[in-house]
């Protein structure tokens, strides 16, 4: 990491922010790619916890960044930015702790393509607790969908998958549904011995509904050893994502243009062979010559990319993309500073 002094010559700075529905990573980077601090804290996103308290979390992050100066920009991707009234919300409350010459807010998809592509286009399939995508087009111009669940047509993620697996263990036991494994699996999952009293015990608040996802890497397991039911719902999710991605790539015109294909959240690290088959099989027809990348790197690099891009008003500078690859990779391998809320 470079000495904070040597920060004084006149480099503009970008403020990177990543805020999540489970944590925050905050970094101050210089125009060369050079990483000048980063902190880690709890969520700043206004779906998680109230936006006074998301930007009193933020402001303390980027306190202890001990900025020299202030930001040439301030690169915000954030969950829960999904229509332009989160945006303006969101930038009057992180600008008023954050200050810098720009402030900008973007969805955190955007992080997440950035950080896993080797340039500032290509697509972003987002697949953890819940699912979403976003591309943005070799003109600049972004496209994403709502992703705010059911009501905007979205299907998949751990939530959507878990609460397949236990529908179908309850349909199977009860006569509405083939029969599954699941409907021994998902009980034993959480401790229970039948489909009926998981049912019950999520009506009742004993188990948390929210937390219902837990329950999809039991249905990859069973439909790795060979349930028919359980293949259904992961088949369904590789078809969804592939589906998403298709409809993205023609939005941004990159149908013809081999983009990188950018996978990132937790279901992806998945070693369901056949869902990433059948994933990156779906891929190949509706955008030949894609090329499916998993993202390793925390998406707090896609929003400094961002900046550096911003800066050099294109693709950030080669030496500068590498420098910050690589700073963030050390600094996220050997244990980030965490910021208590």
């Amino acid at each position: 990491m470079t000495d904070r002094r040597d920060a004084a010559d006149g480099r503009r700075l970008v403020l990177a922010v990543d805020g999540g529905n489970s944590k925050a990573d905050v970094a101050l980077v210089t125009e060369d790619g050079q990483l000048l601090g980063a902190r880690r804290g709890p969520s700043i996103s206004h779906q998680a916890v109230p936006l006074a308290t998301a930007a009193g979390r933020l402001g303390r992050l980027v306190a202890a960044l001990d900025a020299p100066r202030r930001p040439t920009a301030a690169v915000h991707c954030l969950a829960g930015a999904d229509y332009p009234t989160d945006v303006r919300l969101l930038r009057d409350a992180f600008a008023a702790v954050a200050p810098a010459g720009e402030t900008i807010v973007l969805n955190d998809t955007f992080a997440a393509l950035r950080a896993g592509s080797d340039a500032p286009s290509g697509i972003a399939l987002i697949c953890g607790q819940g699912i979403n995508g976003a591309a943005v087009g070799r003109d600049g111009r972004r496209h994403r969908f709502a992703g705010v669940g059911d009501i905007a047509g979205d299907w998949g993620g751990g939530g959507a998958v878990g609460m397949a697996g236990l529908a179908a263990a309850v349909r199977g036991r009860d006569g509405r549904g083939p029969r599954t494994s699941l409907e021994r699996t998902i009980p034993a999952a959480v401790g229970m011995a039948r489909p009926g009293s998981v049912t019950r015990a999520y009506y009742e608040g004993r188990l948390d509904q929210h937390r219902i996802g837990d329950l999809a890497p039991t249905v990859f397991a069973t439909a790795a050893a060979g349930d028919a039911v359980a293949r259904a719902i992961v088949d369904r999710l590789a078809d969804e994502l592939a589906t998403m991605a298709g409809a993205l790539a023609r939005r941004a015109a990159l149908i013809r243009q081999r983009p990188t294909v950018v996978l990132a959240g937790g279901v992806f690290r998945t070693d369901d062979d056949a869902f990433h088959a059948r994933l990156a099989a779906g891929l190949e027809r509706a955008i030949p010559g894609a090329r499916p990348v998993r993202l390793t790197a925390p998406p707090v690099l896609g929003s400094a990319l961002i900046g550096l891009d911003r800066l050099a008003g294109g693709a950030a500078a080669p030496a500068a993309e590498a420098t910050i690859r690589r700073a963030i990779a050390a600094w996220n391998a050997t244990g980030p500073v965490v910021t208590s809320s």
